[in-house]
């Protein structure tokens, strides 16, 4: 079981980006998967998620109205279309999925893409 999170990259404040949460050995459908970003030295922090289920969405205030989260299911990837950045969401991205509901916890998400970085700056 593999996730891997990839679409970082450097962006001027105000540009966009969109992250994708690719995985081998499991089907995405089937799990709730979460977006968390750590800036430097800071803790890892919840940004989004979306249900396995309903497929309902879930942001963090800081990134409402700016991020969107989305599956492809023929793709079996999960999206984090990231709009309107602001130097605030520089951080390493990265995506995890679990079985059941969606969570905020770090701790209860079972599988762990390895992190990308998005840097915003002019």
């Amino acid at each position: 079981v593999q996730l891997q999170a990839y679409g970082g990259g450097f962006v001027q404040p105000g540009g966009s980006l969109r992250l994708s949460c690719a995985a081998s050995g499991l089907t995405l459908d089937y799990y709730a998967i979460g977006w968390f970003r750590q800036a430097p030295g800071k803790e890892r922090e919840w940004v989004s998620s979306i249900s396995s289920s309903s497929g309902r969405t879930y942001l963090t205030d800081s990134v409402r109205g700016r991020f969107t989260i989305s599956r492809d299911k023929a793709k079996n990837t999960v999206y984090l279309q990231m709009n309107s950045l602001k130097s605030e969401d520089t951080a390493v991205y990265y995506c995890a999925a679990r079985v059941g509901r969606v969570t905020t916890l770090l701790r209860e998400y079972d599988y762990w893409g390895q992190g990308t970085l998005v840097t915003v700056s002019s």
